[in-house]
């Protein structure tokens, strides 16, 4: 008899690897328009392994039990609803045929194909971005709603009234899990990566809350990059976003310490540093390479392949990475890029033209709430030896919305001044 304990463990793991690809395979029989219906036979599967599998044991193959249940618990939510005679016969129909892991040798290569196309579904441009994003990680990677809400600091019942929205559009837009093509697959790429980096900074730095990092979003951003740079839509700035993803996240290890503060980039113990991941964002980077288009995800990957390549702080080539941010602000000439590119300059010119590089940009209506703008002129104000003003500036960030982290950090900073 295998343990309450381990059985819910296990079933945990299975959880989140498998539903979403189980919730896309039944959408795939069912249609999009009864994706909730997906939804609901994939819970119940779940429910029902929570209650068995501690006293009759994990099944040999699990995840082919999901599948066989999933599908099953299915078939009959169909009957249970009593819809018109046609229409119960048309999603039986398209039941008709169990597909499992045991049974074809070609489902992995079907089921990636089934999470793909509902990532472009979920990312249509009919469907808000917020909305999508939500829609992604509950529909294909298997989050549940609280966890989303956690995630992105808002109420379950927000997160829920997004997921109603998205599945309306859905429906009253007759959307399907059809592939675009042409121009059209070259907007919805855009959509789609936008809302995996989405994802993966919101695990990388978290905006609000206790917690600096959330991995789970971090490593479900790059399964979802992978999962497309595998797919026959990769593009070289595919490669380019897994890449970067892969290289920022070997950092996550050593970005705080045992009690949960935030340790800045030049102070990090680099052996700490993943280098399975590290290797993951070169392979990446290598692969990225091979077109003649350059993205911004292509820049930003190359800014973190630097300092991956050094071996220490003082190693760092930042010449080389103010010359990036140069060629990243050319692309996408955005505020926050303009910020990056002002702490590059006061590395390879000194903290005066620091400062100076961050003038332009104190009136920037897009900056008005972003702490790190004040913490950055404080930061170089201290290396001037300017401590008073240096003091204004930390109590300045203080006031903006960061997490709990980045707070303390800014306490320490401010201490530090007076």
């Amino acid at each position: 008899m295998t343990s309450p304990q381990s059985a819910g463990a296990l079933l945990e793991h299975l959880f989140r690897h498998q539903a979403g690809r189980i919730v896309a395979y039944l959408t795939r029989r069912l249609g999009p328009a009864h994706l909730d219906l997906a939804e609901e036979a994939v819970q119940e599967t779940m429910l029902r392994a929570l209650e068995t599998w501690p006293y009759s044991g994990v099944p040999e193959n699990a995840p082919a039990w999901l599948f066989r249940v999933a599908h099953n618990a299915a078939i009959d939510s169909v009957r249970r609803l009593r819809l018109h005679r046609e229409k119960t016969e048309a999603l039986l129909a398209g039941l008709s045929q169990l597909e499992t892991p045991c049974q074809q040798s070609d489902l992995e290569e079907q089921l990636r194909d089934d999470e793909l196309r509902m990532i472009a579904m979920c990312c249509h441009p009919q469907i808000p971005r917020d909305a999508s994003v939500a829609l992604s990680l509950k529909t294909v990677s298997g989050f549940s709603v609280r966890e989303i809400a956690r995630a992105f600091l808002a109420d379950d019942s927000t997160i829920r009234q997004r997921l109603v929205r998205a599945k309306r559009q859905i429906r009253e837009q007759h959307l399907t899990l059809e592939m675009p093509t042409g121009q059209q697959l070259e907007q919805r790429l855009d959509s789609i990566l936008g809302a995996v980096y989405l994802i993966f900074n919101e695990g990388y730095t978290a905006h609000e809350g206790a917690e600096l990092i959330r991995q789970d979003l971090c490593f479900e951003a790059i399964r979802l990059g992978q999962l497309i740079a595998s797919s026959s839509i990769a593009e070289p700035r595919v490669h380019a976003l897994v890449a970067l993803m892969a290289l920022q996240a070997a950092r996550l290890p050593a970005r705080v310490d045992a009690a949960g503060d935030l340790i800045l980039l030049e102070s990090q113990d680099r052996g700490l540093w993943d280098r399975r991941l590290i290797g993951l964002g070169f392979y990446h980077f290598d692969c990225s390479i091979s077109g003649e288009v350059v993205s911004p995800y292509h820049v930003e990957a190359a800014i973190a392949a630097v300092h991956a390549r050094a071996p220490d702080a003082r190693s760092t080539d930042w010449p080389m990475i103010l010359e990036l941010y140069d060629q990243l602000l050319a692309l996408n000439p955005s505020p926050v890029v303009a910020l990056n590119r002002a702490v590059a300059v006061a590395r390879v010119h000194g903290p005066a033209k620091g400062l100076s590089a961050l003038v332009p940009l104190e009136g920037d209506p897009k900056l008005r709430q972003y702490y790190l703008l004040a913490a950055a002129r404080g930061g170089l104000l201290v290396e001037l030896g300017r401590r008073e003003q240096a003091a204004a500036c930390f109590r300045s960030a203080l006031k903006r919305r960061c997490s709990e982290p980045e707070r303390r950090f800014l306490k320490r900073k401010l201490a530090e001044c007076v």
